[in-house]
This record gives C-alpha cells, sequence and structure tokens, in this order.
C-alpha cells in the first residue's frame, strides 16, 4: 500500500510536471477552488512563499476548478498561477484516499451545510468559535496598516483591531473578518470557483517531499477549516523545515 502511495504521488509530479527545482516539494491538493479552506490554505502559503524567497522549496497546489476559476483565485488570494494546477473532479483526490467529506444522498449543498454545523466534521465549531473568540497563542492576521474591505460596504482598517484589543495575537472578531471576506469573494465569483456543487464536501491534502520524491510529512484533511493538523499555526511544518 506504502509503495502504491508512493507511486501515485510520482505518477502525480510526472502528469503535471511538478518537478520543480529546489530541494523539497509541497504539493497541496485543494478541493473546490471556492472552498473556505482552499482560498485560507492558499493566503498562508503566498504569505510563506513572499516571506521565504530564498528558502530551498517549491510549492503546487491542484483544485477543482477551471481557468476562469483559477485566475480569480490566484488574483485573489496571490498564489502563483505557475504553481496552480485546476482538474475537473475528484479522481486524484480518490486515487489518494483523501476524504470526501459527508454523503448522505442529497447534493453536495446539504452535505457542506451539515458539515458546516460539525457533523461528521467535529473540529469545525471550535474553529468557528476560534475565529470570532481570537486565539492568544496564535499570531494576528492583520497589520494596522491593512486596509479592510468587507461585502463591499464595512470599511476600516487593521488598526481598528489594535486600538480595540491590542496587537501581538489573534483578535477577537479577527479570523472571521478575514473568513468572511474570504467568503464574499466566493460568493460574488461563485459559477466560477464552484466547477460542481457535488465537490462542496471534497477535503484536500499536503504532501511534503525530499528531493527524491519520498514523503516525509503529509496530512489529510477530515474537517472543514481543518486543512492542517495545527490551525493555530498552520504552516508550522514548514516553518520547523525553514528552521533546519
Amino acid at each position: 500500500m506504502a509503495d502504491k502511495f508512493s507511486n501515485d504521488i510520482k505518477n502525480l509530479i510526472k502528469e503535471f510536471n511538478l518537478k520543480g527545482e529546489k530541494f523539497f516539494k509541497l504539493i497541496v491538493l485543494f478541493g473546490l477552488l471556492g472552498d473556505f479552506d482552499s482560498f485560507e490554505y492558499a493566503i498562508n502559503l503566498k504569505h510563506f512563499i513572499d516571506n521565504h524567497k530564498d528558502q530551498n522549496i517549491d510549492i503546487f497546489a491542484i483544485g477543482i476548478g477551471n481557468q476562469k476559476g483559477k485566475d480569480k483565485f490566484c488574483n485573489f488570494t496571490g498564489f502563483p498561477k505557475d504553481n496552480l494546477v485546476v482538474v475537473t473532479d475528484n479522481q486524484i483526490h480518490n486515487n489518494l484516499n483523501v476524504s470526501r467529506g459527508l454523503d448522505i444522498g442529497f447534493g453536495g449543498w446539504i452535505n457542506m451545510l451539515l458539515m458546516l454545523s460539525g457533523i461528521n466534521s467535529l473540529k469545525t465549531i471550535k474553529e468557528v468559535i476560534r475565529g470570532y473568540t481570537g486565539d492568544r497563542n496564535a499570531k494576528q492576521i492583520y497589520s494596522e496598516f491593512d486596509k479592510i474591505d468587507v461585502l463591499k460596504f464595512l470599511n476600516f482598517s487593521g488598526n481598528s483591531f489594535k486600538q480595540v484589543f491590542g496587537d501581538g495575537y489573534l483578535r477577537p472578531l479577527e479570523l472571521a473578518t478575514f473568513r468572511l471576506n474570504n467568503m464574499s469573494e466566493i460568493i460574488q465569483n461563485w459559477n466560477d470557483y464552484i466547477l460542481n456543487e457535488k465537490y462542496l464536501p471534497q477535503r484536500g491534502a499536503s504532501f511534503l517531499l525530499n528531493n527524491e520524491n519520498q514523503i516525509i510529512y503529509k496530512f489529510f484533511s477530515n474537517d472543514v477549516l481543518g486543512y492542517s493538523s495545527n490551525m493555530r499555526d498552520p504552516l508550522r511544518f514548514l516553518s520547523e523545515l525553514v528552521k533546519e
């Protein structure tokens, strides 16, 4: 089984030419491009890339979508277009045994709503609550100079969080605001981001490989808003790699 899995990853690299030039390679499987996790993960990866340009790692992603959705996704999140591959179904996810999420037979919308309520997605409610209450053990998202535009009518600066809650940690409402901004983008461009609603429950996965394409870290998501094993610091596994 382990050999088959490794071969499937290597075939994936070959099929989509995800070879890269650096020692390490991160391959991320998104669900739909219009999934909350896809947006949030992509933005975090974009910041990591910006802050670690000299590091010896290539970052690639594969998501369910089309070219128009890909263009909008990359323009909004900042994830590099050349490093994102779009596919039309979840066959790759199935081949790698990535969770399809909940399926009770009533369609993707119902399945996703149930998962957002915590059914078959146990960590989601906790993560939603954390978005509103804040987290002293997580990093802040907005600097005091950031301009925040939510739903086209709510405009304020990141300094508002500092004035009310201080800084140096994830402030109350900060993560919820960030996610609301992502949700607004998805809803406004729903037909471009959501290729097929049946894939709404589809979860993702992450695979970190060395220069011989051996897997040295992997994570399979089972929950909505659970694209990392440590949502307080979703890219810790990469940060630790950089420190080595």
